[in-house]
Formats: C-alpha cells, structure tokens, sequence
C-alpha cells in the first residue's frame, strides 16, 4: 500500500520519465560492446586478434583487428542512430506542456516534472500526462468523458467520476488549500482494476476505476479536469503494459548460425591436420629442418597448442566476419524502400507504409501462415445504418428516409405509411437509449442548464460532432437525428447490454434497453420508478461490495422487456480485401480470422471477404462444456476431413471450445486445423489469439507466422508471431507501436509479402551464400599453400590484401546486389501469386544449396592455386628478364584471379543491372588494380617492412601472366555459365519461365506515342527518387521498358 498526499511529495515515485530506449549516453560503449560480443563470430575474432597479441603468429594483428573494428563500429553506429530515434520519441512523450497547482497558481512545466501528489489541470482533447484520480470537472456532476484508443483500441466514450467530496473544488486556491490522502496499491498492469481510499478530514471514500484517469487517455467533451498524480513514468498502467519485446531472430538468421557452426568445424579441421602433418613431416628424418629452422619439440604440449593457435590465426579468414555487418546494413538501407513505395501509401488517411524493426524484411517472404483480426483489420470498422425490423417489418434507410421493404423513394409522400405506436417507440429508443454525447466548437453551449439542442434552430453554425460508447450508438444515432435523463445502466461485457431511464414530456416513465442491436422497452409507474430510483443510488453510493450491487440493481431493472425490434448496422469491407486473401492464398499462405465477434458476424464477414467460399464445407466446433464432449467432436471432425478430402473444408471454432481444446487435445485440434483451408476463430480474448499464435508456430514443422491487427487487443498476438503488423486504423497506435511493420490498409500486405518479401529474401539468402563461398575461394589456397612450403606457416598472401580483401576488394558488389536485385518485375509478382512458393520453406539457404555453393568455393580455390601452380610452374618465360616467380608473386597471382573470379561470379548471379550495379562491379575490379600498383609501387616510408614492392609492376608486366588470369576466370566461370543454360533450358523453375516471358529494355531516351521526349526512367534512380514505382506503372501504361533482365 503506498500513501499519495495531494500538494506533498513524501512519496518518491522512482521514475518520473516514459523511456523506450536501451542505452544512455554514460552505458552506450560498455553495454553495446557487451550485445556485440555475445554474437560467436565477433566473439571468435576478438579471441584471435589477442591469440596475434600474445603469440607469434604467421599474420599482423591488424589483419583481424581492423576488420573486427569496422564491424563493431559500423554496427554501433547503426544501433546508437535506432536508439536515438527511440530518445526522441521518449523526449517527446516526456517533455510535453502541462500545468500542475503549485504556490496558489497554474505553473507550466513538463510531462516529466510531475510527481506523484501533484494536482493537474486537463483540457479538452488532451491526453493525461499520469495516472490521476479525478478531483473535479467543469460539469456540476463532477464527470467528464474519455477515450482509451491508444491503451485498449476502444474508440467508444467513457464516463468517469470524481471524489464526491472534492467536485466542487473548481478554483485553483480552494484545489491548494485540499489536503488529503490517497492509499492505494502498488502499480499494476490490469488496466480495469484499482482500489484505493481517499481520506479527506473525517470523510472515507473507497474509489475504482471509475474515479482513475490513465496516462495516454484524451479528454473529450470536457472543457477541463482536475486530478491527483498517483502513478507517474513507468509506473502508469500504460508503461507497465509495455511488453519487452523478445528478440525475433528471422529464418536467414538461424541458418547463417548453422553454417557458421559448419564453416568453425572446418577451421578446426584444418588446424588440426596442418597440426599432425607438420609434426609427421618432422618425424621423417629426410625431411629434416635445415639449420636454420628451429626443431620442433613433439612432446612440448605448448608448442602444440602454439602451433595449433598459429594455424587457427591463419586460416581464421574462412569465418567472414564482414558477413553480419553488411548484413545489418542490408537490412537497415534496404528497409527505406518499403516506406518510399507509393503502392504502399494511403492517400486518403495520408499514411506510408513503417517500418519499426528491420531485422525480419526477409521473413516477409517465408510466411506460411497469417493471422487476421476481423474489425478494423478486414473492416472499415465505421458503422452505417442499413435496415431495421420493427413488429415483423423489415425498414431500410434510403436517401436518409425509414422506407418499408419494397417501397422505393420515389414513391409520394402522400403513399408513405404514417408511423403508427410501435414503429415511434422503436424509433424513440434508438434515438434515446445511448451514450452519444453531442460537442460544439463553442463548448459554453454544452454548459448545464443550457438547452442542448439550441443549435439545431438553424443560427448556430458551429458543426456537431458525436462521442458514444460504441460505434453502434454513434450509427444509429447520426440515422434518426427530446426526454429527461433519469438514469443511465452502463454497458458491461457480463450483461451485454446499456439501458436508459427517461421522463418523458407527459411526465411518464420509460424504460428502453439495447443489447447487441436488439431494443427494447420497459414501462414504470410512478411507484415502481421510486424503488428502481432508491435501489440505484443506493448501489451507486455503497462504500463496499458496490459492483455487485450495482449488477443486481440492474438485473432488479432488465426484466419483463417488450421487444420493439431489432437493428442492422453494417461495418463494411476494406477495399481489394477479397483479393488480398486470394492472392495469400494462391501464394501458399493460409489465411486464419481471430476475431472477438459472435459466431454469426464472424462467418458474415469471412464469406463476404472470400476466406470462405460458398463451396467449402463449414465444420463447427462451438459450445464444447467438457473435455470430452470436445475431444468426440474433434475425432468426428477428423474423421470427416478423411473421407471427404476432395473438397475443401473451413473451420469454425468458438473461444470457449478452443480452450477446451488447447487444454488436453492440442495436436488433434492441430491435426483438424491444419487439413482446413481456413480457419475462423470467434469469441476471442487478446491472449486466446497469442495462444493460437504460439501452438502454430511451435508445432513440428515450425511454419513462418505473420499477426496482422489494429487495436491494443491484437497487441499480444502481433508480439507471439514471428512477424507483426499493425494496421493504422480508428482504435488507436498500440497496435503500430509494438509492430514490427505498420501499413494502412489490409489490401497493402499482398504487395508487402508478395514483392517486397521475394525481393528481400533472394537479395539475402545470395548474400550470406556468396559470402562463406569467396570466404572458401579466400582462404583455401592458404591451406594448400601449407603442403608446399612444409607446413611452415608461410602465409600465401600480404597482410594488407588479408585485411582488405573484404572490407574493400569484395564487399561494395555483393552489398549492392542485395539491395537492387530483381529476378522478375514487382508487377509479375503480383500478378503471379504463385511464384512466392519458389522461395517458401527457406529453400534458397537449404542445406543442399549451401553445400553447392561451398563445394563450388572449393573447387574455384583449387583452380585458383593449381592453375596458377601449372601454368607457373618452373617455367622461367614468365617474366621478361628470365627471373622466375617468387613467393609473393606466386601469392599475388592466385589473389588477382581470385579477385576478378568472385567479382564476375556474382556479376553472372545479377539479373537486374543498374548503373550502381555496373559502377561497384567494374570498379571493385579496377580499384584492386589501382591500389595494388600505388601499395606496391612507392616506397611507404610508414610501413616497416615492404614484401610486395614493385611485384604487382612486375606481374602486370608479362603477357603470360595475363593469359593465365584469362584462362584460369573462364575455367572457373564457364561451367557456372553452361549449367546456367542448361537447367534453365532443361528444367526451368516457374520464376525462370516468368523472366522469359517479360524481358524488358531499359533505353536512355524513350519517346512516348505524342512524340515528346521523355526522361530515362530506371529502378536505379529509386536511391534520389523515391516515386520510381509510379514512375515503372507510367511507364507500363505507356507500353515502355524500364528494366533489364539477364536471362
């Protein structure tokens, strides 16, 4: 229990800010050199860089130290800029104006500056900067209304009451003369619980939710509130129902850490034999040292781990450390492209695709299974008034008039049908049993004792604006566009119901109440009005147990009704939905709705949307009481899936039913799930969707998820799925907040998925194959070297090539290919949903490609080192002079060619060729030739030692040279090139067969059928013109080319 006093601060609160972020200026080094270091390559790197320190090792330090520093910094850089993004939202949030009663007057100062005991004033339309207990309004009543979107996607109004003792304190010096205490709990997440006690003098008074006013809610229809800080900074029920995101490793990810499980287990291999057969080489005396080699001693267990630890550092450039960070900046660059897509912006909410996180863009092209929230998600979740039944008569709205089934509008006014009692009362509860609270520009209007309809006399011009406690209400009301207010019978999820007590001018007493669009009506004498008066007020002022006095109040009230009729309101579809589901479908991707409507709507929307066809067979699994009632339905589900497995089938399962299910009869409820095309879940709670989430996703064959909703109560399941996006709707950001991608409409995730998925995943999957295969091209040679210089350690290359050959050499091509590359146009993607499947179950990093591209790296290195090795040899023609080749020459050549190979290896993997494409790929070559002749052609007078002087000169400059160079490229490339051909020839994947039959040309200049001259349009100019993807759909209008593919 913690003891709030109101204008004292004997309670420290033990933050007062709202932070999101993960460092802080003084931690920022220390922390994120500790998150870097858990990762196993920076781990092992950092081991060998201080095994090159302590020992004498065969390479500088340098050669691990500096790319490891690069790496480290270049991460840190990108994580210290995501970070600070986070420090400014968090200073936003934290620095906001507020005004708090201190010193006898209103003083200004920040979100952050409030401590708990402070009195706050809250105007209208502003959000509460803490956890308050209401003191007072500006309404006699002493209540004011809000809203909850952003805490639990609810847009309806809710009404909230102050201390009954501190309403009419309205004036500043009487709210600092207060002095009273509030007991209250510690902080607790539950956002619809709290208990506390207000003692003022001699007065008790036990409050509860309805007296508290949550940090993040808006005041509305209020002019102005005040309320007592008792929760503040991460202690409000907002920050306290912060979820700690759990790190969500991609499927890219978890393999890149299973191949370089594989590649350490190859470094050690070669360590280890190069460890024996130095030691069996010595053991030869023919093959013993010459005197000027120390001998080894074989049974000095340190010199075995010495020389061992030597190995280790040579041959230590097979795990590419450069991996992860071009990795990270593939994924940061690469995720501007889904937020510059203009098929992704909404121009109607002004809206752009967000990305919150870009660790998981290649996930988006590996789901397997979406999970859909219906309202707001599916829907437009804006409800019109449509049809209603009154007395057995069907009514529909047209052109604003009540009309009876058949009639038409145009019919006379003098043919319409009067109104008879029935039809007037129907439309009397409608019009009267709600919530909807009416605001002006001009608040004074809403003053009490002001006739609140003055402004529909016509001289008024200030527009209306309506708040209800449902979008139901609000509907219904805007249909029917005067009673006192005796009583109001709030909503509650228990009765499902809101009713109203009204006098009406004759002075009598009705009754109306409205459960799930159903009215009804309710007459009270003059005697039996008194006791429902006295049994309200009664529960509504009881000091304990007043919840439940309150419902059998109500219950006392909701009986003997009249049924008046029933209404029909309409939240429509979302634009291109029915497609959407489609294509995911025809993609591969099974579609499931979790959705907390009834039965009935639930299966409404999924027929009208296309999740269900009206060909598919229906299964039900509703209203299961006990385990084994469920478990027989299950098994009578099953079954039926068995013998009619010809058509398709579509479940429907209620919430209570799967809990039952997910209890004890898990894997059969998964079994029957998961031979249905889709599934419908209704009745459910924000935690029943995260459990289903979770069971998917975690059963054996692990299936990529995607969580796709828009309210707080979706917010657990976006979290459980292996990817989540939020839809910027009407109830709220929390949903986009705790995203991991956030789009405005539900029609943008086909493109999401379809296009910017594909492209991600093959840019990446490339990426991590390319690099271990030139990392095996890289350091190969070195092994082999070994056997020819008996195991001396000798390296075959010099250090500086060692250090740059990844950082600068090899690493500019790949990085841009990951970013640009298209194996077919965005437009076939999605017009071809089909060609998603070509990529599902991770099959560009299965195990069999990985182990082609790594036998490949093998197979180019021996070439590398034999070829050189033969066409070498003793043949003294090589160089002009006669001299022959040395050490380093020989190490040079097998660099040179190793270098022009991969380079041209991934230039034959490029199918879309940019002007950034051509300008790394032809530069990396040339800058290698460029640096090499200024490395090896000046005398650097920092360098201590100098072993590649003029060798480059030396090696450029015989003809031989370079026609092994040239034979050496073609033997590596050709037979890529021939099985590219052939399989593309024999047996053509459906992507292949795509990109035959739309090849297209980029020209510098086209012309359009007018005759002007237009600009060069090209996906490349997407880096300063963030519009090329309207600029590439102009262009398909007008029948031009705006891309190359290389077949």
């Amino acid at each position: 229990m913690r003891h709030t006093q109101t204008n004292t601060h004997r309670f420290c609160s033990r933050s007062r800010f709202i932070y999101n972020n993960n460092y802080t200026v003084w931690n920022f080094v220390p922390k994120n050199l500790f998150e870097q270091f858990r990762r196993i390559a920076n781990f092992y790197f950092l081991i060998i860089f201080l095994v090159q320190l302590m020992i004498d090792t065969p390479t500088s330090p340098v050669t691990s130290g500096l790319p490891l520093f690069f790496v480290i910094t270049v991460t840190a850089i990108k994580q210290g800029y995501e970070d600070w993004l986070r420090h400014k939202a968090d200073n936003e949030v934290n620095g906001a104006p507020v005004f708090v009663v201190r010193s006898g007057s209103l003083v200004q100062t920040r979100s952050k500056n409030i401590r708990v005991g402070d009195i706050v004033r809250v105007a209208k339309d502003e959000t509460f900067p803490a956890d308050l207990v209401l003191l007072s309004s500006d309404r006699p009543d002493g209540t004011c209304h809000i809203t909850t979107a952003s805490l639990d996607g609810e847009t309806n109004l809710k009404t909230h009451y102050s201390v009954a003792e501190t309403s009419v304190c309205q004036s500043v010096s009487q709210l600092e003369a207060l002095q009273a205490v509030v007991e209250c709990q510690q902080p607790e997440p539950d956002l619809y619980r709290y208990r506390c006690i207000f003692l003022l003098f001699v007065f008790v008074r036990p409050l509860g939710p309805e007296n508290l006013l949550l940090r993040g809610a808006r005041l509305k229809n209020t002019k102005e509130i005040f309320g007592v800080a008792v929760y503040t900074g991460m202690e409000s029920k907002m920050a306290l129902n912060y979820k700690c995101k759990s790190q969500k490793r991609s499927a890219v990810e978890k393999s890149m850490n299973t191949f370089l499980i594989i590649y350490l287990i190859i470094l050690l291999s070669e360590a280890i034999l190069s460890t024996i057969l130095k030691y069996a080489w010595q053991a030869e005396i023919k093959w013993d040292e010459p005197f000027y080699n120390q001998k080894t001693e074989r049974n000095a267990f340190l010199l075995i781990c010495f020389y061992f630890l030597a190995f280790l550092v040579l041959y230590n450039f097979i795990i590419p450390i450069s991996l992860y960070v071009t990795v990270e900046m593939q994924k940061f660059l690469g995720s501007f492209f889904i937020g510059w897509d203009l098929d992704l912006y909404h121009e109607e909410s002004d809206q752009k695709a967000q990305v919150n996180t870009s660790d998981l863009n290649e996930e988006l092209g590996q789901v397997e299974y979406v999970f859909t929230d219906k309202t707001g998600t599916l829907t437009e979740n804006e409800m019109q008034f449509r049809e209603c039944s009154i007395n057995g008569t069907k009514y529909r709205e047209v052109n604003g008039k009540l009309l009876p089934e058949g009639m038409t509008d145009d019919s006379p006014d003098g043919s319409m049908p009067p109104l008879m009692g029935d039809e007037l009362l129907f439309l009397k509860a409608v019009s009267l049993c709600h919530t909807v609270q009416i605001s002006y520009d001009q608040s004074d209007c809403l003053a009490v004792g002001g006739d609140p309809f003055s402004h529909a006399n016509g001289v008024s011009s200030s527009p209306m604006e309506y708040y209800a406690s449902s979008p139901d209400e609000k509907a219904l009301v805007e249909a029917t566009k005067r009673y006192k207010l005796l009583h109001v019978l709030e909503f509650d999820p228990n009765r499902r119901r809101m009713s109203v007590i009204l006098q009406t001018p004759s002075g009598n007493t009705t009754f109306f109440s409205l459960r799930t669009l159903v009215v009804a009506c309710r007459h009270f004498s003059p005697e039996e009005y008194i006791d429902v008066d006295k049994k309200l007020n009664s529960a509504r002022t009881a000091l304990q147990q007043r919840e439940e006095r309150l419902q059998e109040a109500f219950s006392y009230i909701e009986k003997d009704l009249q049924l008046l009729g029933a209404t029909g309101v309409e939240d429509k579809l979302q634009d291109k939905v029915q497609e959407t589901i489609e294509a995911l479908r025809l993609a591969g991707i099974k579609v499931w709705v979790l959705t907390g409507d009834k039965h009935e709507t639930a299966v409404s929307v999924s027929l009208s949307c296309g999740h269900f066809h009206r060909t598919m067979n229906i299964l039900e699994l509703l209203q299961q009481h006990s385990d084994n009632e469920c478990a027989e339905q299950l098994r009578i589900l099953s079954r039926r899936l068995r013998e009619d497995h010809v058509i398709q089938h579509g479940l429907v399962v209620d919430g209570a039913s799967l809990s039952l299910a997910l209890r004890e009869h898990e894997k059969l409820f998964m079994e029957v799930c998961k031979n249905c095309s889709a599934v419908l879940c209704c009745r459910m709670a924000p935690l029943q969707k995260a459990k289903v989430v979770r069971l998917l996703k975690t059963s054996p064959e692990k299936p990529i998820t995607l969580a796709i909703g828009d309210g707080a109560n979706d917010v657990s399941m976006i979290q459980e799925a292996h990817v989540g996006i939020g839809i910027m709707g009407k109830e709220g950001r929390q949903a986009v907040r705790n995203s991991d991608y956030a789009i405005a409409r539900f029609k943008f995730l086909a493109k999401l998925l379809l296009v910017h998925g594909h492209f991600y995943y093959i840019r990446i999957a490339t990426l991590v194959q390319y690099f271990f295969y030139k990392n095996v091209c890289f350091i190969t040679p070195q092994f082999l070297y070994q056997f020819f210089c008996l195991f001396s350690q000798q390296t075959l290359y010099d250090s500086v090539y060692l250090t740059l050959y990844n950082i600068c050499f090899t690493s500019l091509p790949i990085l841009v290919y990951s970013l640009f590359e298209q194996l077919v146009h965005p437009h076939v993607l999605q017009n071809k949903p089909g060609l998603y499947r070509d990529i599902s179950k991770n099959s560009l990093l299965s195990f069999r490609t990985f182990l082609y591209w790594t036998v490949l790296g093998f197979c180019h290195a021996f070439v590398f080192f034999f070829g050189s090795y033969i066409l070498m040899g003793e043949d003294t023609t090589l160089m002009g002079n006669g001299q022959m080749f040395g050490n380093w020459t020989f190490g040079t050549l097998v660099f040179t060619v190793m270098v022009i190979t991969v380079t041209l290896k991934l230039a034959l993997e490029t199918h879309f060729w940019t002007w950034m494409n051509h300008f790394v790929t032809w530069g990396s070559i040339a800058f290698y030739f460029i640096f090499s002749l200024f490395y090896g052609g000046i005398i650097w007078p920092f360098l201590h030692t100098q072993d590649m002087y003029f060798v480059f000169v030396q090696l450029l400059s015989s003809g031989s040279a370079w026609f092994a160079i040239i034979i050496i490229v073609i033997t590596c490339l050709f037979p890529d090139v021939l099985k590219k051909v052939l399989y593309r020839h024999l047996q053509p994947t459906s992507t292949q067969k795509s990109q035959g039959r739309n090849k297209l040309k980029c020209h510098s200049k086209l012309k359009c059928d007018r005759g002007r001259e237009e600009k060069r349009f090209c996906p490349s100019c997407c880096l300063n013109e963030p519009m090329w993807s309207q600029v590439i759909n102009l262009a398909a209008q007008e029948g031009l080319g705006v891309y190359t593919h290389i077949a």
